[in-house]
């Protein structure tokens, strides 16, 4: 195992206990008597102006955790996704084809759970890909909390997935939740683009001058319609791999950002977006086409996708079942994959965007009882293996 996936494990399980406690905290006080200061919290103005009135962002704090916030997350994801096609647990065939098959059975089971259960609605099927992610950072925390209970070839099987299951998560976001689009905004994220490229054929390895090109390529991305987050992801694409001074450019970024993601940027995500008033709830809530299909498709839909597709694999001979590790234990690390989290609320965030709150509450509802019972369930699962 690298040093690389180590450090990642070790900020990613940490990092999972305090995504926990942010999730957790948002739900308490938003049904206590501070509610409405929580909301309030959420709706704090902030301002960005560049060049005088040349360019102004207006934008709540929720927002600009979701747009801004969001990209630096992304980021890093983008760089773990290049580090660990180039050089780590995913840079041969034979080490990619079991994770990477599971990863698109995992997205695709999901998704069409919940499209067999809101077809009849077009606004609520507009919510598919909700289902489909894994949060990383909850599921790792799981598995490392669980220690030798879950063998190590198990938690880089349930990286891997992650990894590509964010990575089929960025494709989706830029084909299907998108708005209108700028022509003029496009241009400009191409040149930025460019731009990078250019820099990085040239072997530049100076961290600081892409991302002043990234932070530009954020501002038209953001301008163009696409989801601003998608520019921290291609930033990434463009981080040189190979020494410089100080070690390899994208490893010292990723260092640098795993801290501040995992202990800041994801913990005020799910703080600004779990929060959801139960008040006046019944569990026949939950039995709502849109709740009902996120949650089916986290528990069911993960599962079957992720242990299904995998199972096939290794029965055709295509792929080896992860060393160390019998079938009871990989199905519990498939189901934790039905961890959707942050990346499951940042999808619905898209999808309903615009959209009656109602969507908003059923969305939070059912990911966070998705998510719930996939950690349960699959905890139960490996802790019953002595």
């Amino acid at each position: 195992m690298t040093s690389g996936l180590k450090r990642f494990f070790a900020s990613e399980s940490a990092g999972g206990i305090v995504l926990a406690i942010a999730a957790l905290l948002a739900l308490v006080i938003s049904n206590s008597p501070w509610a409405s200061a929580y909301e309030a919290f959420r709706q704090i103005p902030g301002e960005l102006r560049i060049g005088g009135d040349a360019l102004v962002l207006s934008k709540p704090l929720i927002v600009w955790v979701n747009d801004l916030w969001m990209a630096v997350f992304f980021l890093l994801v983008g760089l773990e996704i290049k580090r660990e096609f180039l050089v780590g647990e995913l840079r041969t065939r034979s080490q990619a084809v079991l994770p990477a098959v599971a990863a698109l059975g995992g997205m695709a089971v999901p998704a069409l759970i919940y499209a067999a259960i809101n077809h009849a609605d077009p606004k609520s099927l507009h919510g598919w890909a909700i289902p489909a992610a894994t949060d990383i950072a909850f599921a790792i925390g799981i598995v490392m909390l669980l220690g030798k209970r879950v063998p190590m070839s198990l938690k880089i099987f349930l990286t891997a997935v992650a990894i590509i299951d964010d990575l089929g998560a960025i494709i989706v976001i830029a084909l299907f939740y998108t708005s209108q689009l700028s022509l003029a905004m496009l241009a400009g994220a191409a040149v930025c683009l460019i731009g990078m490229a250019v820099l990085n054929r040239a072997g530049v390895k100076r961290i600081d001058l892409y991302l002043v090109i990234g932070t530009l390529l954020w501002l038209c991305v953001l301008k163009s319609g696409v989801h601003a987050t998608l520019a921290g992801v291609a930033t990434a694409f463009f981080i040189p791999m190979q020494d410089g001074k100080g070690g390899a450019p994208l490893e010292r970024l990723e260092h640098g950002l795993h801290n501040w993601t995992a202990f800041v940027v994801l913990p005020m995500f799910a703080f600004a977006n779990a929060g959801v008033s139960l008040a006046g709830l019944t569990p026949a809530a939950l039995l709502e086409p849109v709740p009902l299909g996120i949650a089916a498709g986290l528990v069911f839909g993960k599962a079957i996708g992720v242990f299904g597709s995998s199972w096939l694999m290794i029965r055709l001979g295509w792929a080896r079942r992860p060393a160390g590790a019998d079938w009871v234990q990989f199905f519990g690390v498939c189901v934790l994959c039905g961890i959707g989290f942050t990346m499951s609320l940042f999808i619905g965030g898209l999808a309903f965007q615009g959209l009656a709150g109602a969507y908003d509450t059923q969305v939070k509802l059912g990911v966070l009882a998705g998510s719930v019972l996939s950690a349960c369930i699959g905890s139960a699962i490996l802790l019953r293996r002595r």
